[in-house]
């Protein structure tokens, strides 16, 4: 065995056994190749080694250190396919996110700093972070009031406490027709009945919500103006302005989803046209990364207290380190740099999907993360997911994101995020040559 491979045989080993333990620095080259009593360049071998097998990480004039967990496993359409290929959750991730958020969260970690970040927190946050949130969510002439702005957990949590808020159990929320589903699980847990509204090409139909409230009323409205998830519709001014009006003259307050509004931000939001009739609802995770959680609510004034009794009460409430943390990547132009990469990388994904897809009827947006696929016959979209799912390939179909009785069209929605972009292409393909056969083609193999 050469004697790189020797050496670095033995580093794997103290790490296996937890001599070296997850973050602990490695000594610098030159260093050890003295205390191994090898050449430098053979050290230079070792390092070079152990970072291929996953063992450590270089930071760049920090030195190299051993890694907090193993880099997670690329899924393959080829033997062996053990791992399969996720088009269901969409958790985009760029390569250089890792090190623009280490650069800036060191200091927090730091023993004066980080025991105030251990100190509980309300909803109300801490002034930095409602400001910094502020500037994040400004649109135009539009910028929330910083001291409407409440922190949760999550973006879910955000959600979960307007709701509360807005529709007691037994009472009335209209959605799209067709929905995120998770809103579906929040609402039945609540005890909260969803009402469908149509949707056309330019979003929720405002006629939906008032034909809604003549039957029964409603208690609000949920819905994603920006890049509807599953439709990656946008709503254009005119039909923003058009809803606000319904909103006012109704007395209905609206839940604005503004998850994805990162990835297009052209629009002011519905809640800059009616601000106290709408809780706008954001968080970091799709910007930053899903581990990142914090969820924030810009809320009318006349409902700050209750959201943020409700936010208490569900125990959904934000930490503090999370705060401290979002403050510094917000003020250091990280979440901004990330926020840009990941606008580059939706356009990359989206070409992608046009070059495998184009030939069929599909659905999207150029700065999108979803792909909107109605299937071509005899395909149905239950068999075309099993199909899909015997290649390795999760996709979801129509049906999660339908509301009560509404009859899903035969389609899927593809999160294109998650893989890296040649494992989504090639996935893509197979799903492209799958359409292109018939379930009767499979039968016969």
């Amino acid at each position: 065995m050469q004697d790189y491979l020797r050496v670095a045989d033995e580093v794997a080993a103290e790490i296996t056994a937890g001599r070296l333990r997850p973050g602990d620095p490695l000594p610098p080259q030159r260093e050890f190749a003295r205390r191994r009593a090898i050449a430098n360049s053979t050290a230079a071998r070792v390092y070079k080694e152990l970072i291929r097998r996953g063992l450590t990480v270089g930071e760049v004039g920090r030195g190299t250190f051993v890694r907090a967990t193993a880099p997670l496993p690329t899924p393959a359409l080829a033997e062996p396919t053990g791992t399969r290929i996720d088009l269901e959750l969409n958790y985009p991730a760029v390569r250089e996110q890792a090190d623009l958020l280490a650069r800036s969260i060191g200091p927090l970690l730091r023993p004066d700093v980080l025991e105030s970040s251990l100190r509980p927190v309300g909803a109300a946050g801490t002034p930095p972070a409602r400001s910094r949130v502020a500037d994040l969510l400004a649109r135009g002439d539009w910028r929330p009031v910083p001291a409407r702005v409440l922190f949760a957990g999550n973006g879910r949590q955000a959600v979960a406490g307007a709701m509360a808020t807005l529709a007691p159990p037994g009472t009335r929320i209209g959605v799209e027709e067709l929905t995120y589903p998770v809103v579906k699980a929040i609402a039945s847990r609540l005890g909260i009945t969803l009402v469908p509204l149509a949707v056309d090409e330019s979003g929720l139909v405002p006629e939906a919500v008032e034909s809604a409230t003549r039957k029964a009323p409603l208690n609000a409205v949920y819905l994603q103006p920006t890049l509807h998830n599953p439709l990656s519709l946008t709503m254009p001014m005119e039909r923003r302005a058009e809803l606000a009006e319904v909103l006012e003259r109704l007395d209905i307050y609206a839940i604005e989803d503004a998850i994805w509004s990162f990835l297009s931000t052209d629009l002011p939001p519905l809640a800059a046209l009616a601000p106290e009739r709408t809780i706008l609802v954001d968080s970091l995770s799709k910007r930053l990364a899903p581990g990142l959680t914090l969820g924030f609510a810009v809320v009318p004034e006349a409902l700050v207290s209750n959201v943020a009794t409700a936010l208490r009460s569900g125990g959904w409430t934000a930490m503090h380190f999370a705060l401290n943390a979002a403050v510094r990547w917000l003020s250091d132009g990280v979440v901004q740099e990330v926020t840009l990469a990941k606008q580059r990388d939706a356009a990359l994904r989206q070409e992608i999907a046009a070059r495998h897809l184009g030939e069929f009827a599909v659905h999207s947006a150029s700065c999108s993360y979803y792909y909107w696929w109605e299937l071509p016959r005899p395909w149905r979209a239950d068999t075309f997911v099993a199909a899909a799912a015997r290649q390795d390939i999760a996709v979801t179909p129509a049906a999660a994101f339908a509301v009560g009785q509404y009859r899903a069209p035969n389609a899927i929605r593809l999160g294109l995020a998650s893989p890296p972009a040649d494992t989504l292409s090639r996935a893509l393909a197979t799903l492209a040559d799958l359409a292109r056969s018939t379930p009767e083609d499979l039968i016969a193999e």
